[in-house]
């Protein structure tokens, strides 16, 4: 059987793709889209990198110092210490008093800050999802609140105390430490619950749950990214306060922290004991350090929920 090959058919134009002209041959390529912004992230890089450093710096300072003799601590300040003096922790902790203080300032804080956030809470539960007659005045008077500068409060709060039989009690500077982070909590926590879905509650509603139960169990755990952001905030802020210990709280028996590393300073001037005072100064900073690092996290999540949602 005899078979001719055949020239096959030359490939025409794709009817699909554009036509190429003299003007597009001539015309020179596109070029890449440029980064922009690259020098303003450079620099806000470099300004956080040496913030970070700012920051950063004294906190190890400090803790390095703790660990020198009171010689090292004059003749080579930037030095590493040579060897770790334990002791100096040991001595801030048995012989000035760190321990008392630090067992007052946990329990105060420690209460104060519970007592804040499930006040704080249940209230700004109710200004968020209730309405009633006064629900905006009362918002807007906690938010007042947040702009009394608390140094005005003091003589009158002193004297309030007095007639109470609160001063120089626990009790007492834990009603003050509440009553002075109540503001900023009803704040912040009235705008978180906002943006949480109605849609849940009424289902807990209609599901036969009270009020009560459906804020305990269902819109609190809901909340607990804004909780945790705004209890780390009210724990830096009673932890390091100092005004309110101050003028409610002088029974040397129940000073917190704040007034305990004053009284070290003060007595330096005396003994000259500085490694102890700075030994006492990294104890102090320790919880407040390990808090945020533990709810770092946390904290950023809480910060941004609102926006998100």
């Amino acid at each position: 059987m005899k078979t001719t090959d055949k020239p096959l058919p030359s490939a025409g134009p794709d009817p699909t793709r554009p036509a190429v002209t003299k003007d597009d041959a001539s015309r020179p390529a596109p070029e890449q889209p440029k980064k922009e912004g690259t020098t303003l992230n450079v620099f806000s890089h470099g300004v956080l990198v040496l913030w970070g450093f700012m920051v950063a710096m004294p906190l190890l300072w400090a803790v390095m110092t703790s660990f020198k003799t009171d010689r090292e601590i004059f003749t080579s300040p930037w030095a590493l210490p040579t060897e770790l003096h334990f002791e100096n922790w040991s001595r801030a902790w048995n012989q000035a008093n760190m321990s008392d203080y630090f067992g007052n300032t946990v329990v105060v804080v420690g209460c104060s800050l519970v007592g804040t956030m499930l006040l704080g809470s249940m209230t700004a539960y109710v200004l968020a999802r209730f309405e009633f007659p006064g629900q905006r005045f009362l918002y807007f008077l906690f938010i007042g609140g947040m702009s009394f500068p608390i140094i005005l409060a003091l003589v009158p709060l002193f004297y309030v105390m007095n007639n109470m039989g609160l001063l120089n009690t626990r009790h007492g500077l834990i009603l003050s430490y509440i009553a002075y982070s109540l503001p900023f909590t009803v704040f912040f926590l009235t705008a978180f619950f906002r943006t949480l879905p109605s849609s849940v509650a009424e289902a807990a509603m209609i599901d036969g749950a009270s009020h009560a139960r459906t804020f305990f169990q269902v819109m609190l755990p809901m909340a607990k990214p804004g909780l945790v952001s705004v209890g780390i905030f009210n724990f830096l802020g009673q932890w390091n306060q100092y005004m309110l210990p101050t003028v409610l709280n002088t029974d040397p028996d129940k000073q917190v922290l704040s007034q305990g590393l004053v009284q070290l300073a003060v007595s330096q001037g005396y003994k000259g004991d500085w490694s102890a005072l700075f030994a006492g100064l990294v104890m102090a900073m320790l919880p407040v350090l390990a808090a945020y690092i533990v709810f770092q996290r946390q904290v950023v999540s809480g910060l941004t929920a609102g926006a998100l949602k």
